[in-house]
């Protein structure tokens, strides 16, 4: 962390509010929605307590690692209108205090994933934290436009964490759950970076709108969506897709490519002339992308079980 300057909130201890959105509870909200999808159409089965335990120590995972995080860029949060509310740089919660969290958690769930589990999972779970607060937070963020792609697997691996929590291995159907994530991320940031641009631009963050142009950034979206599209499809090469995940992949991945082919389309003046209304559109539209896919895996899953589907 840079040497920041953060003005601590003196009238008032921070309460408990301030010490849970350390963890980023919306980042948090996903990496357990994947964690579960993942573990529940693994094969076989988990005991329900062991089960809830394990996405618990998933969930206390990432919201480590988004301690970690705030507490390293408290410097560029404080400067971004997004971000200059959360706990560090609005003074609620010292930056040390958010150090300490962020490593105490994060060894606390490796080890009580590990012990309730298997090793696998727990490696697993143990690389994404140090992938995201060091990899993604101290390298990558700060040094290069690619921060996102590459970035983007620290928020890929919980569905891959479930599965290994069931299963204790890595197979095809967990990596491409890994990889639906991890091509859906790029687009899914640089649609909010079109719009959000002043931010990065103000903190010296490189998001590739800062470093390359937005009419570049448009390009890449309309690239990284046709190739989301082909990795959406290639799980139908596993046994988890059947009639549900065919319907979502069909209109999802429709509705995405019809989204970013509007915005490839576009030019500043039309989107400032707006406030980037289509933009801001794609960007809700994948906030549901991911969510309703792994719905769909899961809901095949229950049908396969019942006898009602099956795979392709």
């Amino acid at each position: 962390m840079t040497d920041a300057t953060i003005n601590m909130d003196d009238s008032r201890e921070a309460g408990f509010g301030d010490y849970f959105a350390l963890l980023k509870p919306r980042v948090m909200s996903l990496v357990v929605f994947t964690a579960f999808a993942g573990m529940i159409v693994a094969p076989g089965g988990i005991h329900p307590f062991i089960g809830f335990f394990a996405i618990l120590c998933i969930a206390i995972g990432g919201g480590a690692s988004g301690a970690l995080n705030m507490w390293y860029d408290a410097d560029i949060d404080q400067v971004m209108k997004r971000t200059k509310s959360r706990p560090i740089p609005s003074g609620k919660v010292a930056p040390e205090e958010a150090l300490a969290i962020g490593l105490t958690l994060s060894a606390f769930s490796v080890v009580m994933l590990g012990l309730a589990t298997n090793w696998v999972a727990a490696g697993l779970l143990a690389f994404t934290i140090f992938f995201y607060a060091v990899v993604y937070t101290m390298w990558l963020k700060r040094s290069t436009p690619q921060n996102i792609v590459i970035g983007g697997a620290a928020g890929a691996f919980p569905p891959m964490i479930g599965w290994a929590a069931v299963t204790g291995d890595i197979t095809l159907p967990s990596v491409l759950m890994f990889m639906l994530v991890f091509m859906w991320t790029p687009p899914h940031f640089w649609a909010l970076a079109l719009f959000m641009n002043a931010d990065y631009d103000k903190a010296k963050v490189p998001m590739l709108t800062v470093t390359h142009g937005k009419r570049v950034t448009r390009n890449h979206i309309l690239a990284y969506t046709v190739l989301l599209a082909l990795t959406a499809g290639a799980m139908f090469l596993t046994p988890l897709a059947g009639w549900a995940y065919l319907v979502a992949f069909v209109v999802l991945n429709g509705l995405f490519l019809k989204g970013a082919i509007v915005i490839w389309r576009r030019n500043e003046e039309q989107a400032e002339a707006d406030n980037y209304k289509a933009e801001r559109a794609f960007f809700k539209l994948s906030l549901a992308y991911t969510f309703l896919h792994f719905t769909a895996l899961m809901l095949d899953k229950g049908l396969m079980a019942a006898g009602l589907g099956g795979p392709f």
